[in-house]
């Protein structure tokens, strides 16, 4: 029986999810990566995310299953540990500690709805903890100010990149719509802690 070659999309989708997994990279990053793993035309058509969304799941279940659970759950204690930290400005958890796809070479990424931006840093301050400014991609695809800190995870012994992505409470409206599927894109301090109580049963 002749086999039937897979498509380059689904070779990049499965080649990206193993650099998202095994180094921590973002979805663009990885699939530009994954093309030139491949050896692929620079212009070949990327898969979704959805797709590789889908292919990072697989690839978790069929390498790490035996590690990535408890991974995902000491970065989520982690994420609500600096949520709680900054609760007056309604945390939300997205990325990959929120979606379940996070591995220990993961960042966390949460994002801040204040009233005035600038108020997130004075209290970040406030902990004395150690960050740096810089800019993101934001919900609507603007710019964003981003507090980056280096958080150390005791239960991964390792440091883990947390990145506060600060905007205007205006915002909040918006980043309560669902994703593909009807999964949420991201979820509010109750939101992990179930998830955290889930995962403990």
């Amino acid at each position: 029986m002749q086999t039937i070659p897979r498509s380059a999309s689904f070779e990049i989708a499965a080649t990206a999810a193993r650099l998202v997994a095994e180094e921590g990279l973002e979805y663009g990053p990885a699939k530009r990566r994954a093309v030139k793993i491949l050896g692929l035309n620079s212009r070949a058509a990327l898969p979704g995310n959805e797709v590789l969304d889908e292919a990072l799941r697989e690839y978790i279940g069929m390498f790490l299953a035996q590690t990535q659970p408890g991974e995902l759950a000491a970065l989520r204690s982690l994420a609500l540990s600096w949520m709680l930290r900054m609760e007056q400005f309604h945390p939300y958890l997205g990325g990959a500690v929120w979606h379940g796809t996070a591995t220990r070479h993961s960042d966390i990424h949460i994002d801040l709805f204040c009233d005035d931006p600038k108020s997130a840093e004075l209290a970040l301050i406030d902990t004395r903890a150690q960050y740096e400014q810089r800019t993101a991609s934001g919900i609507r695809g603007q710019t964003v100010d981003t507090l980056s800190i280096h958080a150390r995870c005791s239960a991964l012994a390792t440091m883990v990149g947390v990145h506060l992505k600060t905007y205007d409470l205006d915002d909040l409206r918006g980043a309560l719509r669902e994703g593909p599927r009807g999964r949420a894109l991201r979820g509010d301090i109750n939101s992990v802690r179930r998830l955290l109580e889930q995962a403990a049963r």
